[in-house]
C-alpha cells in the first residue's frame, strides 16, 4: 500500500493536470499522512477542477463516519465490488492525485523496514488514479474524501515493496482526460503497472515515518552510505 507521499508544487500540478477552474491552496509537504486534506483534480461540468479532500474515503452511506478499515488505498481488483468503493466507481467519481513522488517500505530479513522514495524519471509531477465520494453528516454538513488506487507492482516496486508487491496506479498525462471523463471500460484499461524504466528510487531515512520530525526536503535525501 502507499501510505506516505509528497505533494507536487501547486503551480506545477495545475499546469501538469490542466486545471481549468479554482486554485489549490496547500503548503508543500514531503510527508502527506492518511486523513489529511489533500489536493485532487476532478471533473466538474466538463472542466478539470482543483479540490481538497480527506485522504481516506468515507462512502456516502457512512454518514460522515470513517470506516474501521483503512480506505486510503483501493486495489484495482476490488473497486467495482468492495462496499466502500463500488458506488464511487459506479458513478464515475474519479480523481487524480498530484504527487512529486511516494514512499514504499522494504521488509528486511530481521523484520525491520526501510523506506524508499520513488518518483517518475522525467517529470516533477506524477498523477495517480483515485476515487472520491461525498457523505453527509448527521448535522447536515458534508465530507468530501478520496482514495488512491493501487495495482500489482512492476519489477522495481516488487523488489522494494516486497511484502505487499503493490504500487500506485500512475497515469500517463495523455490519459488524464480518459480517466476523469471516459467510460468505465476505457478507465479500467488505464490501471496497470508503470514501466520499470520510467521510475527512479532510492533509500531514505526512517525519519519519514516520524510525524513529529521536520517535514522538509531532507526527507527525500538519499540515505548516506
Amino acid at each position: 500500500m502507499c501510505g506516505r507521499y509528497i505533494l507536487a508544487q501547486a503551480a506545477k500540478a495545475e499546469r501538469a493536470l490542466g486545471i481549468q477552474r479554482s486554485r489549490w491552496d496547500y503548503p508543500l509537504s514531503y510527508r502527506v499522512l492518511p486523513t489529511e486534506q489533500v489536493p485532487v483534480a476532478v471533473l466538474a461540468s466538463g472542466e478539470r477542477e482543483a479540490a481538497m479532500m480527506r485522504w481516506g474515503l468515507i462512502p456516502w452511506w457512512a454518514r460522515g463516519v470513517p470506516l474501521a478499515a483503512s480506505t486510503i488505498n483501493a486495489t484495482v481488483e476490488r473497486i467495482a465490488t468492495a462496499p466502500a468503493y463500488r458506488d464511487a466507481w459506479g458513478r464515475s467519481q474519479r480523481c487524480i492525485f498530484p504527487m512529486g513522488g511516494f514512499y514504499e517500505p522494504h521488509l528486511n530479513a530481521d523484520g525491520s523496514r526501510d523506506p524508499y522514495f520513488v518518483r517518475v524519471a522525467d517529470s516533477d509531477v506524477l498523477g495517480v488514479a483515485g476515487l472520491w465520494d461525498r457523505t453527509r453528516r448527521h448535522d447536515g454538513s458534508y465530507v468530501f474524501s478520496c482514495t488512491l488506487i493501487t495495482v500489482p507492482a512492476n519489477r522495481l516496486l516488487a523488489e522494494i515493496h516486497n511484502a505487499k508487491q503493490r504500487m500506485p496506479a500512475i497515469l500517463a498525462p495523455a490519459d488524464y482526460a480518459t480517466w476523469l471523463g471516459g467510460g468505465q471500460t476505457q478507465a479500467l484499461a488505464l490501471l496497470k503497472p508503470w514501466p520499470d524504466q520510467g521510475l527512479v528510487a532510492w533509500q531514505v531515512s526512517r525519519r519519514v515515518n516520524s510525524p513529529k520530525l521536520p517535514n522538509d526536503a531532507s526527507l527525500i535525501a538519499p540515505l548516506a552510505g
